[in-house]
């Protein structure tokens, strides 16, 4: 069908008046719009389905979600016969969040499935959390993550408390494609939707700061800034820290309260410095140690501390990744837990220091694809053999132990604030401590670029980029020898040097990693949930010692300038 035909369709008694009206608009006056919002349907992606919402199949809409959450039940009810399912539902500060996640809870109900409905909105953490403690079949978020106001999402989760992954994830998407819109059952049954509050989050906070108590010294001596960047974090983290013993704690208020439209930052996105500047300009103000900022659904966080000049300095994912999996691997070690039984998770775009520093303990890296789906999968496939510690990836998450099954900003925010004290209680300070990761192991340093290429045509563009990369691979980076290249749609590793090819036992996805002979590392990445392509480069050497750091530092960073110069992304 063409893209006017398929709007067409969006005229019919299905889609209620506003549908309907919104559509004719788009037909008479803006057809750029009207091929966005028609050109495709809106997909599964690494982080669930997100888009901008509207009317139109690549959209986020009461019908887009209904026929998601319509063959989701139609799955359920195939997949697990003869029981009473139930569905426990979450929603973000997102505009048309809360009444998403009515339409969602409607049309479960409505197929005789259970639905446990937040009473108001929640971290997609506890979320995750809330399957497993409410003994459900699967659970929904409605969040778009850190994207701009204009976006909304949904995210499904599986029994576990894992998003859904092979062989669910494209049996439902199998089911919700054989479905017309017409076929969408709307008409809520009431008396099975039970809203649900306080009780789960007592539960959830309780849990979160049980997996990170260490009886942390000096507790009461960091001083903490903490930002919600309008999100849903203010629900639990301020919680969670005084729970766990930390009374220094002062919020970004202008911050503080939920809000859709993030109208303090250009991004609510904890990666970039600019969102967190309230909050470092905050602690330069009243001399805070660490600044902790989470995105609007509280599954990743920013974290600014003091560097060796006493600057507030923001440690990226990789760091954080690593301070964090040291610490835990170190607690469990004195507390002699180890065992050889344990294995830490990661991605196959976050940085190889986490292997170094696991395989110095004698733990295991399990690597698997970008997302916190793939090491929730990790978890539940090792249940009964080995124990998951920690694990984490270069976008601004970490997740601890197997209570969750996601990215947890809530858990993580404690471990961070148990590491800087424990830290300062020592007369060192958390930047001190990665730095002497970097001298025990190697100094890594990363960087990642996203060219974001919007609509039809940017879609285009990104599959062209990525047929040319594989059509005519990189054989050098800045001097060194490529050795390997991993390409995870073929399932392949090529060994340049010796000409051998090998078989990537990991589910097949759009990613090419170049690395070569000197350890750097290039990958790209078409995004799953954003119109971009990424591209993450990844470079080390030696640290002699902490007094040089900023020299190698200064030297690595030059490096990563010159190769994306090198490969024309500058």
């Amino acid at each position: 069908m063409t893209i006017l035909e398929k709007a067409q369709l969006w005229l019919s008694d299905t889609f209620d008046t506003d549908t309907q009206q919104e559509i004719k608009e788009l037909i008479e006056n803006d057809k750029d719009k009207l091929a966005d919002s028609f050109y495709k349907s809106m997909e599964f992606g690494t982080g669930g389905m997100r888009g901008v919402m509207g009317a139109g199949t690549n959209r986020i809409n009461k019908y887009t979600l209904g026929k998601a959450t319509q063959g989701l039940s139609n799955y359920l009810i195939e997949t697990l016969p003869n029981k009473q399912l139930s569905v426990v539902i979450a929603f973000d500060c997102r505009h048309n969040s809360q009444l998403f996640a009515k339409v969602v809870a409607d049309v479960l109900s409505a197929n005789n499935i259970k639905v446990y409905l937040f009473e108001d909105l929640r971290p997609t953490p506890e979320l995750s959390f809330a399957v497993k403690h409410l003994g459900c079949d699967a659970g929904i978020v409605l969040t778009a993550s850190h994207n701009p106001p204009e976006y909304n999402g949904y995210k499904v989760y599986w029994g576990d408390g894992g998003q859904i992954v092979p062989p669910h994830d494209n049996k439902i998407i199998a089911k919700v494609n054989e479905l017309d819109f017409s076929e969408i059952n709307f008409n809520a049954n009431e008396d099975l939707i039970e809203v649900i509050g306080k009780k789960v989050d007592d539960a959830f906070v309780d849990a979160s700061v049980k997996n990170v108590a260490f009886n942390t010294k000096g507790k009461e001596n960091l001083k903490v800034v903490f930002t919600s960047l309008h999100g849903t974090s203010i629900v639990s983290i301020p919680d969670a820290l005084a729970k766990a013993g930390y009374t220094d704690v002062h919020i970004v208020e202008e911050q503080r309260i939920p809000n859709g439209d993030f109208p303090t930052v250009a991004s609510p996105n904890p990666e970039e410095p600019a969102a967190l500047k309230m909050a470092t300009d905050l602690a330069e103000q009243i001399q805070g140690d660490i600044v902790i900022g989470t995105d609007p659904d509280c599954d990743r966080l920013g974290i600014a501390v003091r560097d060796l000049e006493g600057n507030m300095k923001l440690l990226n994912g990789n760091q954080t990744m690593c301070l964090m999996t040291n610490f835990l691997i170190k607690k469990w070690k004195e507390a002699g837990k180890l065992n050889g039984k344990q294995f830490v998770g990661s991605t196959i775009v976050s940085t190889n220091l986490v292997n170094e520093i696991a395989e110095s303990y004698g733990v295991e890296t399990k690597v698997g694809l970008t997302g916190f789906k793939w090491i929730a999968k990790m978890v539940r496939e090792a249940e009964g053999t080995q124990d998951f510690i920690g694990g984490g990836e270069e976008s601004f998450g970490y997740m601890v132990g197997d209570f969750v099954r996601d990215k947890d900003a809530v858990t993580a925010t404690v471990l961070a604030c148990e590491i800087a004290a424990e830290a300062k209680a020592k007369g060192s300070s958390m930047y001190q401590e990665l730095l002497q990761i970097y001298v025990d192991n190697n100094f890594y340093k990363e960087h990642l670029i996203s060219l974001v290429k919007k609509g039809m045509d940017g879609a285009q563009q990104i599959a062209q980029m990525m047929v040319d990369l594989r059509e005519n691979p990189i054989s050098e980076i800045d001097g060194s020898k490529v050795n390997f290249v991993y390409d995870y749609e073929a399932s392949t590793k090529n060994n340049l040097l010796t000409n051998t090819v090998e078989t990537i036992d990991i589910p097949k996805s759009n990613v090419l990693i170049y690395e070569t002979v000197d350890g750097t590392k290039v990958a790209a990445r078409p995004s799953g949930t954003e119109p971009k392509i990424k591209f993450y480069f990844s470079v080390r050497g030696e640290l002699c010692c902490i007094e040089k750091a900023k020299e190698v530092e200064a030297e690595l960073d030059t490096k990563i300038q010159r190769i994306i110069k090198e490969m024309k992304l500058s």
